[in-house]
């Protein structure tokens, strides 16, 4: 086995920009990230058998670095265990450049090289990049400023939001839409893209996250990024340039499979209780968030009781108005009305949101959602009359209640991914996220 390299020390230095002028460190960094003993930014790039790109890719990063960050930084490739030259380029790297590191592993895995290198890094933040370099490095200093200023916890970069430049072909960008959507869907996740291979987090987070973290493949950001945002911690988000590499080594399928596992494996922790959530729990910010934002079971037990009521004011508002409209008319003018009313209850009751902000876009946004659902049931009630012109109120019933099934295990999806994703629970608390004893507050 070859032995890890030994991280060296990058001195902070005045960077030269390539206008001519000299680069400062911004008054607002914090005292404590300059005096951490390392340099301020480590910059990871995970490495299988990229022979072909890692020299130019790591030259050009570095150049970039050492001219534009007015921060001391390192560069550490981590080796996952290549079976072609790269090892060997990456130690060449690291004699010819200064502030470049190589570090080897025997076994495969994004996750695994990115905890190793993390936690065994003594910078201040730590961050990641794909080696194609697919990210523009003009995002770099957007995405490392806010952690070393103490204003963010955790820094993503985002190729979904709105400035974002991506050219990348249809079926990545259907896949990475998918992807988060079912991540909004079956986590309340906030964030908008879990998947851009260009993160960063301060070093005194990562070391609270990293042992809560299982996965050592693809999977290991997305669920760093999960156990984050359960703690409360300030995630922020830069939107990026970000052109597709048509050399790309991974594996979209084999992806795929081990990403929808590890959703499944958090989905089922929320379930049973688990997780180690209350490990989370050691400030009272992070108690505050965790709080303020019902979890799945508790959002799940409330609309099903939400929904219970409304499908027995649905089905009797139905019997009523039928007396009088056909079928079809019935059906829609029922379903309008308790969709209403269940968006307004399931807005305070299962979300917790109990301010006037946006009140009014929530029941647009829910009366699409009943739009889905009258679409569902007056299919259903369409093909019963086709298939038995007669039939009966009684199988009426029955088929709209099935149909009504779906459409309300539709509309809880739409609910926590689409009309309340973000949605604030209480008015935002004026106080910032704490830091340790250690660790100065920056002023306000």
């Amino acid at each position: 086995m070859v032995q890890p390299a030994t991280l060296r020390h990058v001195e902070p230095q005045p960077r030269r920009t390539a206008s001519g002028r000299t680069g400062a460190v911004p008054a607002d960094v914090a005292l404590w990230l300059l005096d951490s003993g390392g340099p301020q930014v480590d910059i990871a790039i995970p490495v299988y058998n990229e022979e072909a790109d890692l020299e130019a890719s790591v030259t050009r990063l570095h150049a970039y670095l050492s001219t534009e960050l007015p921060f001391s930084f390192r560069i550490t490739v981590a080796d996952n265990a290549s079976t072609d030259g790269t090892w060997a380029i990456a130690r060449r790297l690291e004699r010819e450049l200064p502030g470049v590191t190589a570090v080897h592993l025997d076994q495969k895995g994004r996750g695994r090289a990115l905890r190793h290198v993390w936690t065994r890094s003594d910078a201040a933040v730590l961050a990641y990049m794909d080696v194609d370099l697919s990210t523009d490095l003009a995002a770099v200093l957007p995405l490392v400023a806010p952690l070393l200023s103490g204003h963010s916890d955790m820094a993503i970069g985002t190729r979904l939001a709105r400035g974002s430049r991506v050219v990348r072909g249809a079926k990545r960008e259907v896949i990475s839409r998918c992807y988060n959507f079912l991540l909004h869907a079956t986590l309340s996740a906030k964030f908008s893209d879990a998947q851009c291979g260009f993160k960063a987090i301060r070093a005194d987070r990562a070391r609270a996250l990293l042992p809560l973290v299982q996965d050592t493949g693809w999977f290991f950001d997305t669920e760093l990024l999960f156990f984050a945002e359960r703690a409360g911690m300030r995630i922020h988000e830069v939107p990026v340039d970000w052109v597709d590499d048509p050399d790309s080594r991974v594996d979209l399928a084999s992806t795929a499979v081990d990403d929808l596992r590890g959703i499944a494996r958090l989905v089922r922790g929320l379930l049973t209780g688990s997780l180690p959530l209350a490990t989370l729990l050691e400030s009272g910010s992070a108690e505050q968030a965790v709080q303020a934002r019902p979890g799945l079971i508790a959002q799940l037990a409330r609309f099903s009781a939400v929904g219970v009521v409304s499908t027995v004011a649905y089905v009797a508002l139905f019997i009523v108005l039928r007396t009088g409209l056909p079928a079809l008319g019935a059906n829609a003018l029922a379903l309008l009305l308790t969709a209403v009313a269940n968006t307004a209850v399931n807005r305070r009751v299962t979300f917790g949101v109990r301010s006037r902000t946006a009140r009014l876009r929530h029941q647009l946004q829910g009366i699409v959602v009943f739009a889905v659902g009258l679409a569902l049931t007056s299919g259903a009630l369409a093909v019963l009359h086709d298939v038995a012109p007669h039939a009966s109120r009684a199988l009426e019933v029955g088929v709209l209640v099935t149909a009504g099934i779906v459409a309300t295990a539709l509309r809880f999806v739409a609910f926590r991914s689409w009309v309340f994703r973000g949605a604030s629970p209480r008015p935002p608390s004026p106080s910032r996220p704490d830091l340790p004893s250690s660790m100065p507050r920056s002023s306000p």
